[in-house]
């Protein structure tokens, strides 16, 4: 049996089973004080589940009546530890902006244990906002409301258009003030991943020239999330290499969705190629190859375009900060570490080309496939048109035809460059033998009609400040399904209003 069929089969036969039921390990844990420092959740006085994830919360076997027992509510809020929990905040550093940071860790996040999973592996269950840690900086430990909002729904929006990601359990609001730019309110996010190691817990040991950390740390994650890999001889060469293709692959996905994340710190990367914190991240609307989201980077350094670069640039950071497992001799480490990192070109040109050529629906390699593609990405940045639903509409064209492409023209602000691209779309479907039914049904399954724009999640926010929360599930059951038409939700793909266009997110976001 497959592994949702066994869990669905495992949560009928077991729909009692509640949180404090679930097998807990502790292998980071294990990995000793050097790590880590135990921690506590600070209690949230009138805390309310306002959203129970069951689609993920399926992944460790919990049936969705589990969130009805009130030590639930109690254990994702932080006003009781899970019996057998042993709460954590990791260490590690990183590179912000491009500059090094020698200490950083979970300043408002708590590893509580890892769960294993019905369908084979295991889910580590990490709560968000739950208080001061020792790596807080001064800081309280809280997260508000506005940004757990956007993380819970921007990492299950992630997860169905098939992008890796980490995933979100619950969500649990509290009126406790907490100070911002303005007031707001406080909120826990219990977010889940098979791992929540990243780049930056390689870089604190090598640059504090403790070496030794190294080894039991790249063992602990080979052995867990890349086992396949533990009997090679060169095992770290092989592993690396991984996380540079599941990175490359990562930002080609990125890409192709028009997704910015904001703050891709070395210290936000996942060793497992997951994407990781969201916060002043956004889904562009018109397309602009430049597009900042993050108006707290003034530089453009995370700009969309340069998403790919960066992605680069931070494996090679990872690279440099695990030449000491490469080889004793330093030379020699140097030269292993330069040949993973062509991985990753590699990687994402053969991945990120598929992909785009998936979107405009071409079944066959042909030269000046990229030119074609290029082509209608400068279109689209020349009138700012609608990226999500340019792409989409494309799918209504139909090779025989002539003139116009009335029905997809009406999005392209740029239509006289689109009219000439489109006779010659035309023409390269022709020579393939496009079948316009079979070809519009393949590009309308990873052109989605449905993401989570700046506008809807702000909309979600402030009925949800309002005391509303209804909205949070309701964009749940929307983004699960985006690439359906849903005739119903027909508002939520239309272009935002003129007055939403320019919503402002910033790394307190």
């Amino acid at each position: 049996m497959n592994g949702p069929g066994r869990r669905r089969a495992i949560l009928r036969a077991m729909p009692n089973l509640s949180l404090h039921d679930l097998p807990l390990d502790h292998a980071y844990a294990a990995l000793g004080d050097s790590y880590h420092a135990r921690v506590h959740p600070a209690s949230l006085s009138d805390a309310r589940l306002l959203h129970f994830n069951a689609d993920a919360a399926a992944l460790i076997g919990l049936p969705p009546a589990a969130a009805q027992d009130p030590r639930f509510l109690d254990v994702m809020a932080g006003n009781a530890e899970l019996p057998g929990g042993d709460y954590l905040a990791s260490l590690y550093a990183g590179h912000q902006f491009g500059q090094w940071v020698p200490q950083l860790g979970d300043g408002r996040a708590m590893l509580v244990a890892a769960v294993g999973s019905p369908g084979g592996g295991s889910w580590e269950l990490q709560l968000k906002g739950a208080g001061q840690t020792p790596f807080s900086r001064f800081a309280d430990g809280r997260a508000v409301l506005r940004s757990s909002i956007r993380e819970y729904l921007c990492s299950e929006a992630m997860h169905h258009l098939g992008i890796p990601t980490t995933r979100a359990l619950s969500l649990v609001g509290s009126a406790e003030p907490v100070r911002r730019e303005t007031l707001e309110t406080a909120a826990v996010v219990c977010r889940m991943a098979p791992s929540f190691v990243r780049f930056g817990h390689f870089e604190v040991f090598y640059y504090r020239n403790q070496h030794d950390q190294l080894r039991p740390l790249a063992d602990h994650v080979i052995q867990r999330h890349f086992p396949q890999l533990w009997d090679r001889p060169d095992r770290y060469r092989a592993w690396l290499t991984e996380v540079c293709e599941r990175t490359a692959r990562l930002m080609a996905g990125w890409q192709t969705v028009g997704f910015c994340h904001g703050v891709m710190n070395t210290d936000n990367m996942s060793i497992l190629g997951l994407t990781l914190d969201y916060g002043p991240y956004g889904f562009m609307d018109g397309f602009e190859s430049g597009h900042i989201c993050n108006h707290s980077d003034e530089g453009g350094r995370y700009a969309y375009d340069q998403q790919p670069r960066i992605g680069h640039w931070n494996v090679s950071r990872l690279v440099q900060a695990t030449l000491p497992l490469l080889h004793e001799d330093p030379e020699a480490a140097v030269e292993i570490g330069t040949a993973i990192l062509e991985a990753y070109g590699l990687a994402y040109g053969q991945d990120v080309v598929q992909r785009w050529r998936a979107k405009i629906g071409l079944r066959e390699h042909r030269d000046g496939d990229e030119q074609l593609i290029n082509r209608f990405l400068t279109l689209l940045h020349q009138g700012r048109s609608d990226f999500t639903r340019s792409f989409r509409h494309l799918s209504r064209i139909r090779a025989a035809d002539t003139g116009p492409a009335t029905g997809v023209r009406e999005e392209i602000l740029a239509q006289e460059a689109f009219d000439a691209w489109v006779e010659d779309y035309r023409a390269r479907l022709r020579a393939e033998g496009s079948d316009d039914a079979a070809r519009a049904a393949a590009m309308n399954a990873v052109n989605p009609k449905y993401v989570l724009r700046n506008h809807l999640a702000q909309h979600c926010i402030e009925r949800a400040e309002a005391g509303d929360s209804s909205e949070i599930g309701r964009l749940m059951d929307l983004l699960a399904r985006p690439f359906d038409e849903q005739p119903e939700s027909e508002a939520y793909a239309a272009e935002p209003p003129p007055e939403a266009r320019h919503i402002s997110v910033s790394c307190s976001s």
